[in-house]
């Protein structure tokens, strides 16, 4: 049932050019249908693009289009047609489509644009109830809409590359690659890679054109050798970095590892009492020695007279960290390093050869860090993004629909924000 009404709507607040609005009704007292008429003269034909002669008009068609004053609204337009007969073979008669929809669309562009934006940081279930539309029809735009991988051509400057992985499903199953690019402390979505091989990475670097090759002023990345290999295959030594905060991770460990076993054995030596006062202590050693209260001073000294090694332990640890902060060049950090890895070693602690290991291999990568101080900080708040993305849509199947999702949640707002057509 269909309730004429009394209003006017400007072309330019409804986004729509080339037509004449002709009627606009309230249909079930839910939705508001507007009768538009194409001002549009001429119609092109679909194969030889020439001007075509009038044939009258097409079927009435509907389209769903943006919400106006909490309605569903949609657009209903006779389109008109033509017949070419310049064609070679036999007259060809073409439909006219106008450039605020696509032929055999069921919405309007503004409308495809505006579900995008609800989209943003948002599920597609959740849009579909909302709107009142198929899942499948908001994947469809989705797909149409945001590109499956990078367009180099939008990009002027990549500076510092982020490589690492992520993974889809819980259980570190199904990971995947994700490569970001930062340029003035913001960090982008440039590739989401199926998997974690080496030559997958390689192969996407190498496409990198040469110009935006030369942009780069940092790769950072985990001490993964894959990532760390092929990122040097593109760029110079100089240029790959491995992450502080991942080196930091895996000697900070090895410190978590003897506090465990000292603890344990403690345990077996002293009393219920005087175990229990060392349970404090756990939580204190995460700190700096400069960050220590008068009573935390005290329980730390107690543990470290029952257990000589975990003292050790910790200052190996507190030293490694000290040369990390400490503002220096690239050859200076490479000694104190070198001279930390030799008094490790000369001592009577274990715990750390297995570090030292990778500290010796991947020296040069560490290092790098002192050249400018890159790291992966920015890189590992966006990969907090991905996986509160990843919950919240329930996990992604696949790296292509991934990427999507993350360009569209990074970028929506400036792609799909509604521009009304002045």
């Amino acid at each position: 049932m269909l309730e004429q009404l009394d209003m006017t709507i400007p072309l330019s607040v409804l986004g729509l050019s080339n037509v004449d609005v002709e009627g606009i009704y309230l249909r079930n007292g839910c939705e508001l249908v507007i009768k538009v008429a194409s001002t549009e003269e001429d119609t092109h034909c679909r194969k030889c693009g020439a001007i075509c002669d009038k044939h009258g008009h097409d079927r009435e068609m509907e389209l769903r289009h943006l919400p106006i004053l909490g309605y569903q609204t949609y657009i209903q337009i006779s389109p008109k047609r033509g017949i070419c007969k310049q064609c070679d073979d036999k007259p060809v008669t073409t439909t006219q489509t106008l450039d605020w929809y696509d032929r055999k669309s069921r919405q309007t562009k503004p409308y495809e644009d505006y579900l995008l934006f609800s989209l943003v940081n948002a599920t597609v279930a959740d849009v579909s109830r909302k709107e009142s539309i198929d899942e499948h029809t908001i994947a469809q735009i989705l797909n149409k809409k945001i590109e499956a991988k990078i367009d180099f051509n939008t990009i002027k400057k990549l500076g510092v590359l982020g490589i690492d992985e992520i993974s889809l499903r819980k259980g570190r199953q199904q990971y995947v690659s994700v490569i970001t690019y930062r340029v003035d402390q913001k960090v982008n979505i440039l590739a989401v890679l199926e998997g974690r091989k080496k030559s997958d990475v390689l192969k996407f670097l190498k496409s990198i054109p040469p110009h935006l090759k030369k942009t780069v002023t940092a790769v950072c990345c985990d001490l993964y050798d894959g990532y760390i290999q092929a990122a040097k295959a593109v760029f110079s030594d100089k240029v790959v970095t491995a992450d502080r905060f991942h080196v930091a991770k895996l000697y900070r460990k090895k410190l978590v590892n003897i506090r465990k076993a000292e603890l344990a054995k403690l345990k077996k030596r002293l009393s219920k009492d005087q175990y229990q006062s060392f349970k404090d202590a756990i939580a204190i050693l995460r700190k700096g020695r400069d960050y220590f209260t008068d009573a935390e001073k005290e329980v730390v000294q107690k543990l470290f007279d029952y257990s000589p090694k975990l003292r050790l332990a910790y200052q190996f640890s507190r030293e490694l960290t000290a040369i990390f902060d400490t503002h220096q060049n690239k050859d200076e950090a490479q000694t104190q390093l070198r001279e930390w890895i030799e008094r490790v070693t000369c001592s009577e602690l274990t715990v750390f050869n297995g570090f030292i290991k990778t500290l010796c291999k991947y020296i040069n990568e560490i290092s790098n860090y002192f050249i400018s101080r890159n790291n992966s900080g920015l890189v590992e708040g966006f990969n907090n993004k991905i996986k509160s993305l990843t919950r919240r849509c329930y996990g992604l199947k696949s790296a292509k629909r991934l990427f999507q999702r993350l360009k569209l949640d990074t970028l929506g707002v400036s792609m799909f924000a509604f521009q009304p057509t002045i």
